[in-house]
């Protein structure tokens, strides 16, 4: 009998998950890995860590498979929070779930349940895994979505390697999240009903702008305004006769000074902001509500645009440099001067938009058929081939 470690996070996906590889015949373990300390300031009264591994702890009992609570959390603050705290300095917007799939699931948890004797992992993430074998006779694994496209998580392991995909098991990725609640109802178990996790990978609910001022002091500065009418946002035909040069031209980041527009109001640290950003500007009076355009941690200025269709707002490329692009099938990872069109998303839950991938001797260019709200420095990108998620790359 194969053993299966099963990573229980106190939700109801992860528990039926269990369920599932015991109904399967495989000899289950749970874990449930502890990621943070601090319950004051930071974390919500909403999914504080305790109550999670209570309910991990019950649903284990429930189904008659041994139940281990493992610390992680120094390996958690060094690879995410770290890299959280890092990235928010210099103006740039990480995605720590991703990471926490790359380096803490999938790394070193994986590496535990497999020192236990386990063959694999699975999890109750809303996705699928298939192995194909190719003519040379060699297997790679492939990452599907999930058959719920509204509960569709492969967004978020869009990092993950081939030998990684080798120990990871998906059980519940055929069902949908309503099936996966009438299975816990009908085992009776405790969290059948729960509310589905909002925050922080294995953490719950983060009040950012307190958890960054932990270590990033606030300084105040200026708010300003620019125009939908600015003279950069006219298009320029100079890089026309260059694909590669055109693409670069239109995947940068506007860039603006204070003159350019005019000061409305102040911050207390543009850190603490992000492209696409609406809530607390603070800033009132004005037709259309104001989102964050563009910010300047060195200067300290936050800019904005009225309404969400404002041109500093709108992109159709992005660029991702040659050490950030990451394919997770690596057998089709296209060459340099090759293109490939594909579907691609910025952001969890977007619908999938057409793309075409352009790859240099530099990176890779990813181009839109319709132009994308806030493409944010330091999120991911991900492309597919109809359903399969083929790589990503961190947006430069």
């Amino acid at each position: 009998m194969k053993t299966v470690v099963v990573g229980l996070s106190g939700g109801v996906d992860s528990s039926v998950a269990a369920h599932l590889m015991k109904k399967a015949g495989y000899n289950v373990i749970g874990l449930f890995m502890k990621n943070w300390h601090d319950t004051t300031h930071t974390i919500s009264n909403e999914c504080p860590w305790l109550d999670d591994s209570n309910d991990a702890m019950i649903v284990a009992e429930q189904l008659g498979i041994p139940f281990q609570t493992i610390d992680l959390s120094k390996e958690y603050k060094k690879k995410i929070v770290d890299y959280m705290f890092a990235e928010y300095k210099v103006g740039r917007t990480p995605n720590p779930d991703i990471l926490c799939n790359k380096e803490i699931k999938f790394n070193v948890f994986l590496d535990i349940a497999l020192s236990l004797g386990a063959d694999y992992v699975a999890t109750g993430h809303y996705c699928k895994k298939n192995i194909i074998e190719l003519n040379s006779g060699k297997k790679v694994y492939s990452l599907i979505s999930g058959i719920d496209k509204d509960k569709d998580q492969s967004y978020f392991l869009c990092q993950l390697s081939q030998k990684q995909l080798s120990k990871i098991l998906f059980p519940i990725g055929d069902l949908k999240k309503s099936q996966v609640r009438k299975i816990a109802s009908e085992l009776k178990l405790i969290n059948a009903n729960k509310k589905d996790s909002q925050g922080l990978c294995f953490i719950g609910k983060v009040h950012l702008p307190e958890f960054l001022q932990q270590k990033l002091a606030t300084r105040n500065g200026e708010v300003v305004l620019i125009s939908s009418d600015f003279h950069k946002y006219q298009s320029s035909s100079l890089y026309a006769k260059s694909k590669e040069l055109f693409l670069d031209h239109i995947s940068k980041s506007f860039t603006y000074k204070k003159d350019d527009g005019r000061v409305l109001g102040s911050h207390n640290g543009a850190h603490f902001f992000t492209i696409g950003q609406r809530k607390r500007l603070s800033i009132g009076g004005m037709k259309k509500p104001l989102y964050v355009i563009s910010i300047d941690t060195i200067k300290n200025i936050v800019y904005v645009g009225e309404g969400n269709d404002h041109p500093g707002l709108m992109r159709s490329a992005l660029f991702v440099k040659r050490k950030d692009v990451h394919w997770v099938r690596p057998d089709l990872k296209i060459n340099t001067g090759d293109q490939l069109k594909v579907s691609a998303r910025i952001r969890y839950r977007q619908n999938l938009q057409s793309a075409t991938l352009l790859k240099t001797s530099s990176g890779l260019f990813v181009e839109f058929q319709k132009s994308q709200f806030a493409i944010t420095p330091g999120q991911f990108v991900a492309w597919y081939l109809k359903d399969e998620l083929l790589g990503s790359g961190v947006i430069s």
